[in-house]
């Protein structure tokens, strides 16, 4: 049924929806109001079900559904579009990167060209994106994972992934914390602590819960939405909770102790992602992080 949808249509349907006011859909994709209208019309038509209601502005039922299909279909198209371009395009001799904070390591940061690199910070969740629609020639993504096993990334188009860094990874805690001085920590014991949730700048408490089957534990005593990893770090020195980090971003910050997790055996693993063959300064920064694994 999608397969024969006609994309514009799609694109339209969704931008309405995301903004839920066909005038500001119409203002964004730079088409009049009625022609807005039209596209929704053609679209209900096509699929024999109304999509939104009018007042206010919502998905139906129908249109939820559609919407679950339509993000990864029109990222597809997307990606399939920069792919073609990117072959037929020259070498470029800058570069953009796409990264998490904490994916930032000592080997990434030593493989990066002196000079061209515009880097952009982005979120895990749109890492994966801004590479498949050449938003940016390399991403990095980060997070916890046994060592040697492969990061879980979404499946929003063919890339290449390289593991490129492995490092262990340190509870980041007050230094007046009773725990501040062990040698080590098992993630176990931790469960019932005070945690800042901080999905985009440091591990994930979800990750947590899932490595130890943590189930309610690991519950946030504060939620940071950013990625600035400083920040971070003031606000678990200042006591509101506990923190995960890469031993590299943990170490030295004033006010905090780091000590090692020992259990269970997990380690921050980075991964490179690219779509089809990079040329120019994106290859040289490929071909540097993987002699340097």
């Amino acid at each position: 049924m999608l397969g024969g949808m006609d994309p514009h249509l799609l694109r339209t349907y969704v931008t309405v929806a995301r903004l839920a006011s066909f005038s500001e859909a119409a203002r964004e994709l730079g088409y009049t109001q009625s022609a807005v209208s039209q596209h929704i019309a053609a679209l209900e038509q096509d699929l024999g079900a109304p999509l939104l209601t009018r007042r206010p502005v919502a998905p139906t039922t129908a249109g939820e559904r559609l919407l679950e299909h339509a993000g990864p279909l029109l990222l597809r198209l997307d990606a399939a579009r920069a792919d073609v371009v990117r072959m037929a395009a020259a070498p470029q001799h800058g570069l953009t990167l796409a990264t998490t904070a904490t994916a930032l390591g000592p080997a990434v940061l030593g493989a990066l060209p002196p000079a061209g690199v515009t880097l952009r910070v982005l979120t895990r969740a749109e890492i994966p994106a801004a590479v498949a629609t050449g938003a940016a020639d390399l991403g990095l993504v980060d997070g916890p994972a046994a060592p040697s096993d492969p990061l879980r990334l979404p499946d929003v188009a063919p890339l290449t992934t390289h593991g490129v860094a492995e490092e262990p990874v340190s509870v980041l805690l007050p230094a007046g914390h009773p725990l501040a001085g062990r040698t080590g920590l098992r993630l176990g014991d931790l469960r019932d602590a005070r945690w800042i949730d901080a999905p985009d700048a440091a591990l994930p408490l979800a990750h947590l819960r899932a490595a130890t089957a943590g189930g309610g534990a690991f519950r946030p005593a504060l939620r940071y939405e950013g990625t600035d990893i400083r920040t971070l770090t003031a606000l678990t020195a200042a006591g509101h909770g506990l923190t995960l980090l890469p031993r590299s971003a943990a170490a030295a910050v004033p006010g905090t102790a780091a000590v090692p997790l020992t259990s269970p055996r997990l380690v921050h693993r980075t991964e490179l992602l690219h779509g089809g063959s990079p040329g120019g300064a994106a290859a040289e920064v490929v071909r540097r992080l993987l002699d340097g694994r």
